[in-house]
């Protein structure tokens, strides 16, 4: 009785994949790069460690963000390269998956060409993401739920709701920048409300997401209250994955496309009006550049949540008091399926009371508008 042969790859992936040593990369990589032959069995070794992160839980955007933030842009390359490969193999999947997949193909062409290299180099960066992809660890799955399609009422309201924001995160007015956010805020929070009486005359049409949204560092904690305020200041919750550096947000898809834009737009704003005022305390000869930003962003996503919460207790007239609260149980029912153990987090760091200060004057300029009322 005979065995088969192991190819060139399985020797490859024996020697590289399941150690942390250079030199065993380096083994890897040399037999890869002496065997031209094995290249197609090594591209379809890498889709499958993708749809095998699929199975996982993950999702396109959630392994484009781990990549880039672990590993070099070849690595993003190679990976989105990877998993537009792999899409004709996959099943269907929804509006937001097939999203995320339009945008990895519009950075690819953007991009253009990658640079050529030798087979070794090119050998050594595939081992490289392919050890990473077989590591990651398994995710709540996000499976997105049925929804109607996006009306074109629909789409120019998000249009504009863009638009407002793009405005608001380009002036360097902050009466102006608050004035287009406040704008966005209600826009947003009338698009919210068409969509739940939608749903409530027609209630098998809808029901609770989910999606990721990334939350890197610096000041990662900061910014993972910030969204947490918008989420529920959006009839959302959104619950901190802080070693995978993401928040998963959880709630109707019109509410989740808010809370995107608007998490988005408001830590633009933040960063900039951070990066003037601590322009101006080192012109005034403090250098504590660390702590301040600390204390300033900490500052920015407690003031932002404590005038997002005043404005949600105004948004809500009683007439749409069941229709929401409906819609509360749904989402709360959802998270906690996904996330039947949570825990809870205090901001570490904050010591710089001008920090602190210039934060929160910051945020009272970036503060949201109420509800307006209905026709």
């Amino acid at each position: 009785m005979s065995s088969s042969t192991p190819s060139t790859v399985e020797r490859a992936f024996e020697v590289a994949l399941y150690a942390e040593s250079d030199a065993a990369l380096d083994a890897g990589a040399s037999m890869l790069a002496a065997d031209p032959g094995a290249d197609g069995e090594l591209d379809r070794r890498g889709r499958e460690f993708v749809a095998s992160a699929w199975g996982r839980g993950w999702q396109p955007a959630d392994v484009v963000r781990i990549v880039r933030r672990e590993l070099d842009d070849v690595h993003v390359r190679l990976v989105s390269a990877l998993i537009r490969a792999q899409q004709p193999d996959d099943r269907p999947r929804g509006p937001r998956w097939t999203a995320q997949l339009d945008e990895l193909a519009a950075e690819a062409a953007e991009a253009g060409r990658p640079p050529r290299t030798d087979r070794f180099s090119h050998a050594t960066k595939v081992l490289e993401l392919y050890r990473l992809l077989l590591r990651l660890p398994t995710l709540e799955p996000l499976d997105e739920p049925a929804r109607h399609s996006a009306t074109p009422s629909e789409s120019r309201m998000l249009t504009r709701i863009r638009a407002l924001l793009a405005k608001a995160e380009a002036t360097g007015f902050p009466e102006e920048a608050e004035a287009l956010t406040a704008k966005a805020q209600e826009l947003s929070a009338r698009h919210s409300i068409d969509e739940a009486l939608l749903a409530a005359r027609a209630p098998a049409k809808d029901a609770p997401g989910a999606c990721r949204i990334g939350v890197e560092p610096p000041y990662e904690q900061a910014k993972a209250v910030l969204l947490d305020a918008v989420a529920t200041a959006n009839h959302c919750r959104a619950v901190w994955n802080e070693p995978l550096c993401f928040s998963t947000v959880v709630g109707f898809e019109a509410d989740l496309e808010a809370v995107e834009l608007l998490y988005t737009s408001l830590l633009v704003q933040a960063t900039r009006a951070m990066t003037k005022a601590e322009a101006a305390q080192r012109a005034g000869g403090r250098g504590r550049t660390k702590t301040f930003r600390q204390s300033f962003l900490a500052a920015y996503a407690h003031r932002i949540g404590t005038r997002l919460a005043a404005v949600a207790e105004t948004q809500v007239t009683d007439d749409l008091l069941p229709v929401l609260a409906s819609r509360e149980v749904a989402v709360t029912a959802q998270t906690d399926r996904l996330f039947p153990s949570t825990t809870t987090t205090r901001l570490r760091g904050v010591s710089d009371e001008a920090g602190w200060t210039e934060g929160a004057e910051a945020a009272d300029r970036a503060q949201v508008g109420a509800r307006p009322r209905l026709p």
